[in-house]
Order: C-alpha cells, then structure tokens, then sequence
C-alpha cells in the first residue's frame, strides 16, 4: 500500500512540475514587439499605408490627430475618429489606414506594433512608384481614367 502510495506521489510531483515547466510568464501576454514615437507637424500627414504583419496602437500624447482605415471587401467602409491627448485607436492588421494632425500645432504620439517586422506598405507609392511600373494600362482600368493621369502621377513617385 505505501508503494501504490509513493509512485501517485511520484506521478503527481512529475505532472506538476510538468505543468510549471511549460507555464509561460503572462507578461508575456503584453509584450510589445516595436515601439515608436512620432511628431506630427502642423497639419503633418502619414499617407494611407498597410502593415501586412501587425495590428498598430496609436496612443496621442500632445495635440488632436485624425485617424482612419477602410475594412476590406466588401464593405470597404471607411472608419475615421479625431483623437485627443490620451485617446488610444487601433488600426487591425493589414488594413490600409492613415493619420492626419489636425490642428496648427505639433502633435506627438506614441505608436506600438505587434510585431519586429511589421512591414509597410506605402499604397501611392507602391502602386504609382513600383519598380518596373505596373503598365499605365492596367492602373487607367482600375481607377477608371485616362492613361495620360496615370502617367502624370507616376512621375510623382
């Protein structure tokens, strides 16, 4: 009977300690991969652009900043809210989103990405500024105008 008793025991330590073993720390949980700050200039605006591998947290420290994405198809709708100092928006994962500080100060935010390689993603210049260019052809279909204003926001970029 003390040996049936001894090897539970054993079992039970060894089960344990197992589950200690692979508990991972929750701060883990929080951890935020890259962190930034970013100065607004007055009326200063980070142009549309996606992060194709991680969720951005926005938090305003000084100033109003208007901030936006669009949901991806259908809807395409597009969601925008002017922050204030101490407001905190999240744009989702690889949606295409852009800031604007709206007021005729400096605006200063802190910025979170869930990841260290978030990756980005310029929409203007990635479609106007690709390298070879994507044909003036197929960009005039898709924005339904002539090829000359392709070609004349091309140069742009």
């Amino acid at each position: 009977m003390a040996d049936h008793r001894l090897a539970t025991f054993a079992v039970l330590v060894l089960v344990f300690t197992a589950v200690w073993a692979t508990d991972h720390s929750p701060l883990q949980d929080f951890c935020v991969a890259d962190m930034s700050g970013q100065d607004f200039a007055p009326w200063g605006v980070i142009p549309p652009h996606t992060h194709p591998r991680a969720t951005e947290i926005l938090t305003v420290l000084e100033g109003q900043i208007e901030v936006g994405f669009v949901t991806s198809n259908p809807e395409n709708r597009h969601i925008s809210k002017v922050l204030n100092k101490g407001d905190v928006f999240v744009f989702p994962v690889n949606l295409v989103h852009y800031q604007r500080n709206t007021g005729n100060t400096y605006a200063v935010a802190i910025v979170a990405l869930s990841s260290q390689n978030p990756g980005v993603n310029l929409i203007g210049s990635a479609v106007f500024g690709s390298n070879p260019d994507i044909s003036t052809d197929i960009l005039a279909k898709a924005f339904q105008v002539s090829a000359d204003v392709i070609s004349d926001i091309q140069l742009k970029f």
